[in-house]
């Protein structure tokens, strides 16, 4: 008999067509007290009968498979029984540009297959797994619906052209992001927002190793500014974004008036590599009063301690609101610890960025 005063684990069904991932899969999510697998399928015709006998909270998805791949697959499921999804990848080859399309195709998630032998990878993938599947099972659904930019930016948004001058004397404003599930469609809107001589942007999304440059290249397809995978020792530029690469830190590093980043290895913080805490800490140490934090959609509390110090540091910091956000997760901690001056929809963070970018530059 239940114990009703114990919590319902969340039901998750594993569909992939290898028996050897699919028994990984469910091993390490037997492994998590709050979860449990309630199925398994090899491929996408036995995970419907699954999903119409009982509703899991939670698919992980395999996104290539026999005959229908997991994409497929995941646009028939969003349109007639929406459940979160977490896809699941080898990231080999041209997967990358697939699960882009996934993200597009409404996939909260994606993670890395367990590899198994791989010494240290499985105690890390573990962790990531079992907490990308608890994010998804929180996700609304209705908030990563595609949504309309309310007005086009006027002038008084964009901030004034370089001066020249100026910059030998003076520190450029630099904007520092953080965001986890829900992020990929949320940064999409928040960069396609941006003009083209907007501040120096770094952001940490959490995702997989690999993954991230295909998210940068598809980023950088669709926005007005430059988007590109940070590598160590990239300048931050007026109209560019970097994208700190999956399984590494990525830090802010400060010479005279100018600003790179440091991509180096190290252990998970706050569960994450890349985590949103290292780059803000980095950002209060080099960048101070000359930064804007923002913190998006994802669950836990990576990067609320982070913003925290950036805003004692003197930046002005912005928190995603509760409606549009996928999971009111990390930008809920930051508001509890007092790092959010003000907290804003997703169409209104890039204008309400560069009026505080205008307003902190110096003149």
């Amino acid at each position: 008999m239940l114990d009703p005063s114990k919590p319902r684990k969340l039901r998750v069904l594993i569909v992939d067509d290898s028996a050897v991932v699919r028994q990984a899969m469910a091993e390490i999510i037997a492994s998590d007290p709050e979860l449990e697998v309630m199925g398994t399928a090899g491929d996408p015709f036995v995970a419907a009968q699954r999903i119409r006998a009982e509703k899991p909270d939670v698919i992980t998805l395999d996104v290539e498979m026999p005959r229908m791949d997991g994409v497929t697959f995941l646009r028939k499921l969003m349109s007639q029984h929406p459940i979160p999804v977490v896809m699941c990848s080898s990231l080999v080859g041209d997967n990358t540009e697939t699960l882009a399309a996934a993200l597009a195709a409404g996939a909260v998630d994606v993670i890395c297959k367990p590899q198994m032998g791989v010494k240290g990878f499985l105690e890390d993938s573990r962790i990531e797994i079992c907490d990308a599947v608890k994010a998804a099972a929180q996700a609304r659904l209705s908030a990563m619906r595609p949504r309309l930019i309310e007005a086009k930016l006027t002038a008084d948004a964009v901030l004034p052209p370089p001066n020249v001058g100026a910059m030998i004397k003076t520190t450029e404003i630099i904007i520092a992001v953080g965001a986890s599930t829900g992020g990929t469609e949320a940064l999409k809107l928040f960069l396609t927002q941006m003009p083209l001589d907007c501040p120096p942007i770094v952001i940490v999304q959490h995702m997989p190793e690999l993954f991230t440059a295909a998210f940068a290249r598809r980023l950088d397809g669709e926005c007005g500014v430059t988007v590109k995978e940070a590598r160590d020792g990239d300048r931050l530029l007026r109209g560019h974004a970097l994208i700190a690469p999956g399984a590494k830190h990525t830090l802010l590093k400060r010479s005279g008036a100018s600003y790179s980043v440091e991509v180096r290895d190290g252990p998970l913080v706050s569960r994450h590599r890349p985590s949103v805490d290292v780059l803000f800490r980095s950002v209060a140490r080099y960048a101070g009063r000359n930064a804007i934090g923002i913190i998006m959609t994802g669950m836990g509390d990576d990067g609320a301690k982070g913003l925290k110090e950036m805003r004692d540091a003197g930046a002005r910091t912005l928190g995603q609101d509760h409606d549009t956000c996928v999971v009111y997760g990390m930008p809920k901690e930051a508001m509890r610890m007092g790092a959010v001056e003000d907290e804003v929809p997703l169409e209104r963070l890039a204008p309400a960025a560069l009026r505080l970018a205008g307003a902190a530059r110096p003149h």
